[in-house]
């Protein structure tokens, strides 16, 4: 059962006495049938607690420092044309209440907590974003992670790793950064893909009909409820693990770099889409930068010396990160150059870098 959350909250100028403000809104909450309890805020304003019929809660406080917020719970199923008649008496009585004094109102729509579809995902920079996602299409718990693949309206079919938004099939955007933004010909070119599960980088290289295109991705489980369920962006291409011109190898990466790297073999381009770079600005400490620098070290040791690697960096707000990435690209065996693009991409709702990496 969910439980939906509204917040109003106004923004004063001054502080006000609560003494003189709660007393003209206790009789909306007796009208709601609602009961008040007090409690002890040690000299930091008002705080009282109002519970009603249906498990509704509301809670009100006279902060000491020119804030008043009203936080209302109820559960879903509740009526909601009751409630918005609450919160609608609420701010009519503290506008009249308040007057003059009142510098912002904000009223925002209801949280909605403990929904049977998660609505709710982060981004990079921990700010909070809601996504109308309607359906859990699919989950499943591989020997590597946590799959979803959850339906947006706007999106399409959404790939979410270990919580984590990968792609939508509204994200074609994506994958032509990663690709080089048509910047590049692929025509009769030995591609190597690192990860790149939900095939639509195989799906868009096959089309520039590349020599080869091997795809290395270690999880089968992503491959299978790809080709199911995200068929606008791989279309068929993951019906079969191999092609006229690609195969996909079901295996761990690294342990075929390092193979290629003894055999000598190279590739006219190398496209890392395993994972974004790390925000942990501990890059000796952290695990995933280790990761980072082994696939980036194996790449550009297979990459031709006339080859490209194109790989996702970050959101443009981390800075931090994205600098120490850069500084990471100075410290491989052979000395490369690079540039980068900032690209939107739908369904990630904020701006996100790519990289190319070339060898000098």
């Amino acid at each position: 059962m969910a439980l939906r959350h509204y917040t109003l909250d106004f923004k004063l100028s001054t502080p006000v006495d609560s003494a003189t403000t709660v007393p003209h809104l206790l009789s909306i909450f007796h009208e709601q049938e609602m009961t008040e309890t007090v409690h002890e805020t040690n000299g930091h304003g008002y705080l009282g607690t109002f519970v009603g019929k249906n498990g509704r809660l509301a809670i009100l406080r006279v902060h000491s420092h020119g804030l008043v917020t009203v936080d209302l719970q109820c559960y879903e199923e509740d009526n909601i044309a009751q409630l918005d008649n609450l919160l609608n008496a609420l701010e009519t009585k503290l506008k009249m209440i308040l007057n003059v004094n009142i510098t912002r109102i904000k009223r925002l729509p209801a949280l909605v907590r403990g929904a049977e579809v998660d609505r709710y995902w982060p981004t990079t920079d921990d700010r909070l974003l809601e996504y109308d996602m309607d359906q859990l299409v699919y989950e499943e718990d591989s020997p590597y992670q946590n799959i979803k693949i959850l339906h947006s309206q706007q999106y399409g079919n959404v790939l979410i790793l270990d919580d984590d938004i990968n792609l939508a099939e509204s994200d074609l955007t994506y994958t032509q950064a990663i690709m080089g933004n048509g910047r590049e010909s692929y025509a009769g070119k030995e591609v190597l893909i690192l990860g790149g599960g939900d095939g639509g980088i195989l799906f868009e290289m096959v089309k520039q009909k590349p020599k080869m295109i091997t795809m290395l991705d270690i999880d089968q489980k992503v491959i299978d409820a790809c080709k199911k369920y995200m068929r606008r962006t791989c279309g068929n291409i993951l019906d079969s693990l191999e092609g006229d011109c690609y195969q996909i190898l079901v295996q761990d990466c690294v342990p075929v770099l390092r193979k290629y790297v003894q055999e000598g073999k190279t590739f006219d381009y190398v496209i890392n889409d395993l994972t974004a770079i790390p925000i942990s600005t501990e890059p000796e400490e952290d695990s995933t930068w280790e990761f980072l620098r082994l696939i980036l070290d194996l790449s550009i040791k297979v990459l031709h010396p006339s080859g490209k690697y194109f790989t996702q960096g970050n959101a443009q707000t981390m800075t931090e990160a994205l600098r120490l990435y850069e500084e990471q690209l100075k410290k491989l065996s052979c000395p490369v150059g690079f540039s980068k693009e900032v690209v939107c991409v739908p369904s990630y709702l904020e701006q996100w870098v790519f990289y190319s990496v070339w060898k000098k």
